[in-house]
């Protein structure tokens, strides 16, 4: 469980890195740049601690892909919440195929 609360908080810190100036076009990049720098710091001090402990009870290739179920989450809610974008049917459609993929990479052989 430690695991995955450390890649949810890291993913949350790297959306906002990566996003959050999409609604500041006025702030210079140079200062985006900088500040989003900043915050991908946090994502990483959480992301290699997350990644060391999850290692040996994940595979690496299941550490990857729940980083990125939970990175769709975490940038959904972004940009629903922040952006004010509005969720599409295959928006919907296509994170319902990679949850597919989730199940054929974690299933038992």
């Amino acid at each position: 469980m430690k695991t995955i609360i450390l890649l949810l908080l890291s993913n949350t810190f790297m959306t906002v890195a990566w996003y959050w100036h999409l609604k500041h076009k006025e702030i210079a990049l140079w200062k985006v740049l900088l500040i989003s720098w900043g915050l991908a710091f946090f994502e990483y001090c959480l992301m290699v601690p997350a990644n060391r402990l999850g290692y040996g009870q994940f595979t690496a290739f299941q550490l990857k892909i729940i980083q990125e179920i939970i990175s769709l989450v975490v940038f959904t809610l972004f940009a629903i919440l922040y952006l004010k974008e509005t969720m599409r049917w295959n928006y919907l459609l296509g994170f319902l195929l990679i949850l597919a993929a989730v199940w054929v990479v974690f299933r038992k052989n």
